[in-house]
């Protein structure tokens, strides 16, 4: 798959050209200590490496092309205080990549490519390639962006340009074995929400709970694909709460918006449920109004359809709904108690890469995740699922998570 992977990006390359992806370096958090570290998903996807400080460079040119990887050579007493690296012959078996250098090597190599008789093997090189971010980074700049900017000092007609949109769509169209891990993925999640279920009651704080999640998570060796958010009663209207610290209290309901890393893959997934095992009438009336969109919105997904298409798509189901219930009445007002998209893609990274430009394609996975907040009655809901585009429609990844209102009142009773 990598071999492949890498494959479809030299082909988006121009002639007399090389690219170089770095796998990262964790940073300092603070005295000795570092933050764990995360390979560079795009790294990744062009070698199956996780390992720090490891640089891929990709040629093409004169009807060649070559992948060269500059890896750390094992340090036995390194490897005594933190473990042993990848050997040159792992390295070639995880990735594919038959050259392998010491990383200490990088820069004459790559001097030599650019200066001496060797570049003529694929002509002179005009175009270096870098996976710079579309953010702005100028306080926390990228190996990447350090990296162009030193070169474009060494060798000024050197033209650099930025490869991470091409990656982005590449990346967007999964492949079975990607499937295969994001499935995974899910189903871990589907277990530990089983077991917040089970769990929840009130009168504990709300990490409490989350701690059933997380207890299932580490039984299987996996870690959360993002901070978990568990928000019960008026939290729950907030986005992005993290706080996970307030009391659960009788009759609220809480949401879970939590997911899985499974062999670097994301689940993203999210149920809102009564800590007392019943909905009441009106948490249940906003509840069937979100599962409403959350199925009529999944049924809207295929090939072809626009992201703005299916937004407006489950905007408008959802201020149906609030019309009919009497909270609203126009359709403009829908946004007083939803204020998000209805979804984005998923894979490496929990926000996935990918054109939102261009109309959804065979092999895209996204969230589907409408969503009220009723700040006025301390009632917010989502519900979350991770779906697949086939050549006709869509396989919900996550239909084994229920979400039904008497599935979840059946299994919290039972």
């Amino acid at each position: 798959m990598y071999i492949n992977n890498r494959k479809n990006v030299l082909n988006r390359m121009e002639n007399q050209s090389f690219a170089v992806f770095f796998s990262g370096i964790a940073p300092l958090s603070t005295a000795d200590e570092q933050y764990p570290f995360e390979v560079n998903r795009n790294f990744y996807y062009l070698t199956g490496i996780e390992q720090e400080d490891v640089i891929l460079v990709l040629f093409k040119g004169a009807g060649l092309e070559k992948a060269i990887l500059f890896i750390e050579p094992v340090d036995p007493v390194q490897a005594l205080w933190v473990g042993a690296g990848l050997i040159k012959e792992e390295a070639i078996g995880v990735s594919g990549v038959t050259d392998i250098y010491d990383r200490k090597d990088f820069e004459s190599v790559l001097s030599k490519y650019l200066q001496d008789s060797r570049a003529a093997v694929f002509g002179a090189l005009k175009y270096l390639y870098l996976d710079l971010e579309r953010r702005d980074l100028r306080h926390m700049p990228t190996l990447a962006n350090q990296f162009g900017d030193l070169m474009k000092s060494k060798y000024p007609n050197l033209v650099v340009a930025s490869i991470h949109p091409e990656l982005g769509e590449l990346r967007s169209i999964k492949q079975p074995q990607e499937v295969e891990a994001m499935q995974k993925a899910i189903e871990i999640t589907r277990e530990g929400i089983e077991a917040l279920y089970k769990a929840a009651k009130a009168g504990i704080k709300e990490h409490q709970l989350e701690a059933h999640y997380n207890f299932v998570l580490n039984q299987h060796g996996v870690k959360p694909s993002f901070g978990t958010i568990a928000a019960n009663g008026s939290n729950a209207t907030i986005l992005h709460y993290r706080k996970n610290n307030a009391l659960i209290e009788e009759n609220n309901l809480i949401l879970f918006d939590l997911g899985v890393q499974k062999d670097m893959y994301c689940s993203d997934i999210t149920r809102t449920f009564p800590v007392s095992g019943q909905f009441t009438e009106r948490q249940k009336a906003y509840y069937e109004i979100v599962l409403e969109a959350n199925k009529r919105s999944i049924e809207f997904l295929k090939p072809g359809v626009t992201f703005k298409e299916w937004n407006d798509f489950g905007k408008k189901v959802l201020a149906e709904g609030l019309i009919k219930l009497g909270k609203i009445k126009d359709e403009s007002e829908v946004t007083k108690y939803y204020y998000h998209s209805l979804g984005h893609f998923l894979g490496l990274d929990v926000h996935d890469v990918g054109n939102y430009t261009k109309p959804f394609e065979e092999n895209h996975v996204l969230t589907v995740e409408p969503g009220l907040y009723i700040a006025d009655e301390g009632i917010g809901i989502r519900i979350e699922d991770n779906v697949l585009l086939t050549k006709d429609g869509r396989i919900n990844l996550s239909k084994s998570i229920i979400k039904e209102v008497k599935d979840i009142e059946a299994f919290m009773k039972k």
